[in-house]
């Protein structure tokens, strides 16, 4: 993983319905910025990173990290978890895919959590 100093202190913008989705070629160079464990979907409209743990209280302690993010940054991502897994997934809803705010959000789960 390469740590990008500037994506992990940057600040959501607010989307409210505007901005511009970003290409795949936009989205496949930020990734190098991030944990090794985000995946891009395949049509580009969202970043996930799925975690394995031997229980179930790691897995709420990281669903709970990504809500709490989620409300600091206003910028709120899916969260799936259950016994020994959590499921975090970024896209930008109002946009129908994934905009900067996304990798910040992802950038700073990973300064988080590792």
């Amino acid at each position: 993983m390469t740590t990008d100093t500037d994506l992990n202190q940057q600040s959501c913008d607010v989307c409210a319905g505007g901005g511009v989705v970003m290409t795949r070629a936009e989205a496949e160079e930020k990734m190098p910025q991030l944990h090794g464990d985000w995946v891009l979907d395949d049509n580009t409209s969202s970043l996930t990173r799925e975690m394995k743990f031997k229980g179930f209280a790691k897995a709420v302690y990281h669903a709970n990290i990504a809500a709490f993010l989620g409300d600091k940054e206003g910028h709120h991502p899916d969260v799936q978890f259950g016994w020994g897994y959590c499921r975090v997934i970024f896209t930008s809803h109002e946009l129908g895919g994934l905009s900067p705010n996304d990798f910040i959000c992802a950038a700073k789960f990973d300064a988080l959590v590792g």
